[in-house]
């Protein structure tokens, strides 16, 4: 019978029906109602999640005599079970009473495979999952879909929105695509210091980390002003690191040209708001060694950042975030207002 999380060995009470041959044994209703018990899988769900492996599973229970139904072929049995069932209340969870004004949008990687995630923020700050596609960013059909589903489940393309993305045509294509053209896309410049910077050697990297940094603090103009200059100093003996300066640089910008309070626009320049979220993720899949395929990865990914979720704390600068819905939803009015506030 099922107890919590264990299962203990009973000896079985038996009923027969008078007469002779085959099938004569009765089931006991009351004997296999304690043998079903679908609290288990989410039990173990629990402790999975928790970053106990498949084969430590036992190991967290208390000693007791002749536990049976926990090994490791019987946790994965009712891992995959349990995590099918969130899967599929995932897909039926809709979001068209939230007002999601941001957009974040990254990978993860669990050994050979690839998993796109995208978290919205609502006006009042609060975060929330909003998709995951089994496949990486630079995969245009693969972002596509996760943004269609996205809208098919409430988010809209009704209203302009910021997107915060790694950095990747494709999925810079696929917002095209799907929402408009008119939404602000700020490229996250934790990716982009890490791209110009793997095309250079060891002496160089802090360097040129500095100047783009420091650029960044600058308003918009001056700030591409000064990318500028380090990229012609680069084109020369490193090319490549010049080019990757260069590439999308004005959406690495966007967020300069809003106006928005200091507190505001730092949670707006970088995927970071959904890499913290990842790391959880990684926590609770680190003892995960052998991915099967793309389907076992989407189910462990989900329900790890659907766990992580319940731990969310609302953006910061979130009571600011009526300046940021403002430049959305009027962007010419905000930017006046902004000129107004630097003059004076």
């Amino acid at each position: 019978m099922s107890l919590s999380e264990r299962k203990l060995r009973v000896d079985k009470p038996r009923l027969r029906r008078k007469g002779k041959g085959q099938a004569l044994e009765v089931s006991v209703p009351a004997y296999n109602a304690m043998r079903v018990d679908s609290r288990l899988g989410q039990r173990m769900l629990s402790i999975l999640m928790r970053g106990v492996s498949t084969r430590a599973y036992q190991c967290v229970l208390p000693q007791m005599a002749q536990t049976v139904g926990v090994s490791k072929s019987n946790v994965s049995r009712e891992f995959i079970e349990a995590s099918e069932k969130v899967l599929k209340a995932y897909a039926e969870r809709r979001f068209d009473d939230k007002d999601i004004l941001i957009i974040y949008i990254d990978g993860l990687i669990f050994g050979g495979y690839h998993v796109i995630a995208a978290v919205g923020v609502d006006s009042e700050g609060y975060k929330h999952v909003l998709g995951l596609a089994d496949g990486a960013s630079e995969n245009a059909v693969v972002v596509k879909d996760l943004l269609e589903d996205i809208v098919a489940r409430g988010v809209r393309p009704i209203r302009r929105r910021l997107f915060v993305i790694d950095g990747s045509k494709a999925l810079r294509n696929a917002i095209d695509a799907v929402f408009g053209r008119d939404n602000p896309v700020q490229r996250c410049r934790k990716h982009k210091v890490a791209n110009v910077t793997e095309h250079l050697p060891k002496q160089f990297k802090d360097q040129v980390k500095s100047v783009m940094r420091a650029a960044y603090r600058l308003e918009a103009d001056e700030g591409i002003k000064r990318m500028e200059q380090q990229a012609r100093q680069l084109e020369i003996l490193y090319p490549s690191a010049a080019a990757s300066l260069r590439e999308g640089l004005e959406e690495t910008f966007s967020v300069n040209r809003m106006g928005l309070p200091s507190i505001l626009s730092r949670s707006l320049h970088t995927t970071n708001i959904i890499e913290s979220p990842n790391a959880g993720v990684r926590m609770r899949t680190g003892r995960v060694c052998n991915w099967k395929d793309g389907k076992m990865v989407l189910r462990w990914a989900t329900v790890a950042l659907l766990e992580t979720e319940k731990h969310f704390h609302r953006i910061a600068g979130h009571k600011q975030l009526w300046v940021l819905k403002a430049f959305l939803d009027r962007p010419d009015q905000v930017k006046e207002l902004a000129i107004d506030r630097k003059a004076g």
